[in-house]
């Protein structure tokens, strides 16, 4: 099951490098506004099982899959004109077997990116088609401000009416340590040891369901679990808890008859692409870690159906990378293709420090002493302040540094968020929404919470040293390690928001209630 992907030249890998060393020219923030028609156009559709009867051999079904999954998208498009997408056709297979066993589809895109990782033709496969509700998870909130989740989630709302819409987190305020961010930005926040339950973005998910299942389906025990999670004191002295080891083992996936609510037990089936949080959020509905996580790309290899309850059950499917025009470099910073992978990561890093100024966030020197940058020269300042050097010259390791950084992208740490169209135009309107609050419900913060976020380090010296506390834990070898997926860097801030969660019964009955 492992994830492949088509291979560039060596000519574009030179015109790439080439235009890496070119002086970078800051996008303004009009330029983060994207819209998904740009991405996804309708005529561009993703692999599905062909028709399918009892009467046909596992050779010749194989046989039209192939074919079906090949031909489709070569008749319409070249394999340039596409972005990078899974090319194993046993993966989507997993996929296949997911929408067709559940009752309910849940979709879940990291927040940052959320456009670029919705593609409308599965919405349009399982509600026109499959005739199933769809929920789409707005994941990983915690990394944007509430206006732009907000804004995200209207404008989903207006494009795809039938939509159920969430937001969530695994890291509310009470699974963090340290919850705050330096003065220029860097992220230097760090999970507990043990997670608790995000019971605010779980509460969100059983409402929604019990508004699609109505009374076919008894979520009564769903919702004492929650409870009795609200109610548990906390204790951070345990060690994190180790996930269970994912088999490589035969799974059946073959075509299967769906019978709705079968036995009286709703099965919810997460999809997504790579590195959107499926797994983090199973761990962090169900209170502890039932799945293994990672951030590289292709980790879960198979579908993992895991009880939530008596009645409920998750079904966990391998990230799909599916086919769209988003550009390479884009498909980097959203995790979608493996960083380890990557023979030229300069144009990803340039993307970054296009929208993002890098030099005042990683407060580097120029290698060269010049006033211009371009990503090579940031990658170049990076591995100076790292003291990343190749092993027998002693050069500056510009490769490892862009890499470092293209990682602190992926986790967190250096954060980009793309914008909905005319977000700029409309900022004062969504910072004053009434659903900014219901946002940081789920984000468990409070006002005060606010006030200490904004409460920077005036000091330079302790901001500094706040710096290079949270980058000295950031090396490769520690990225690599497999922990999870919204793990953040560290900090030496006394722990915040323990009782962040108190009386969320009564927040969520106000908030959310109508």
């Amino acid at each position: 099951y492992a994830l492949q992907f088509y291979r560039e030249t060596e000519a574009e890998i030179r015109e790439r490098k080439e235009a890496a060393r070119k002086t970078i020219v800051q996008v303004p923030p009009s330029g983060l506004e994207i819209a998904i028609e740009n991405y996804f156009m309708k005529e561009l559709d993703f692999p599905k099982r062909p028709p399918w009867n009892f009467d046909m051999s596992r050779e010749e079904l194989e046989a039209r899959e192939n074919r079906y999954f090949t031909d489709q998208l070569q008749k319409k498009f070249g394999w340039k004109e596409l972005s990078y997408f899974e090319l194993n056709l046993e993966t989507w297979r997993q996929l296949w077997r997911v929408l067709e066993m559940s009752d309910i589809v849940l979709i879940i895109t990291d927040i940052r990116y959320c456009a670029l990782m919705f593609p409308p033709s599965i919405y349009e496969f399982v509600t026109k088609t499959l005739h199933k509700e769809m929920i789409l998870v707005l994941n990983k909130i915690d990394l944007a401000p509430a206006p732009l989740v907000v804004a995200w989630k209207h404008y989903f709302k207006e494009k795809y009416p039938s939509l159920h819409i969430l937001t969530f987190t695994s890291y509310p305020v009470y699974n963090l340590r340290g919850n705050q961010e330096n003065k220029a930005g860097l992220q230097v926040r760090r999970r507990r040891g043990k997670l608790r339950m995000a019971t605010e973005g779980a509460k969100t998910l059983l409402q929604a369901c019990k508004d699609i299942v109505k009374d076919e389906v008894d979520l009564s025990s769903w919702s004492k679990k929650i409870s009795e999670e609200m109610e548990l004191e906390f204790d951070d002295s345990e060690d994190i808890e180790v996930g269970e080891t994912v088999e490589m083992k035969k799974v059946d996936t073959s075509y299967v008859e769906h019978e709705k609510y079968k036995d009286g037990i709703l099965t919810i089936g997460c999809i997504g692409q790579p590195n959107v949080g499926k797994s983090s959020l199973m761990n962090a509905i169900m209170g502890k870690k039932v799945v293994s996580v990672s951030r590289t790309p292709g980790h879960t290899k198979h579908f993992q159906t895991i009880f939530l309850t008596s009645n409920v059950r998750l079904c966990d499917c391998p990230g799909l990378v599916f086919p769209s025009k988003v550009p390479k470099t884009l498909q980097v910073l959203m995790g979608s293709f493996p960083i380890a992978q990557l023979r030229e990561p300069y144009s990803s890093v340039q993307h970054l420090a296009e929208r993002l100024d890098l030099v005042k966030l990683l407060k580097l020197q120029h290698p060269e002493n010049d006033e211009e940058w371009s990503s090579i020269d940031i990658c170049d300042g990076w591995a100076l302040k790292r003291r990343f050097y190749t092993a027998r010259a002693a050069r500056l390791d510009t490769y490892r540094a862009a890499n470092n950084i293209l990682r602190m992208a992926l986790d967190g740490k250096i954060c980009l968020c793309l914008h909905p169209p005319n977000f700029a135009n409309k900022k004062e309107f969504w910072e004053n929404n009434p659903d900014v609050q219901i946002v940081r419900w789920i984000q468990a913060r409070s006002n005060d919470d606010q006030h200490e976020e904004d409460a920077f380090v005036s000091s330079e010296e302790e901001e500094e040293r706040d710096n290079t506390k949270a980058l000295e834990t950031n090396d490769d070898d520690d990225i690599c390690s497999g922990k999870d997926e919204g793990e953040r860097s560290d900090s030496d801030s006394e722990d915040s928001g323990n009782d962040a969660a108190v009386g969320t019964s009564n927040k969520f009955a106000a908030l959310v209630g109508d």
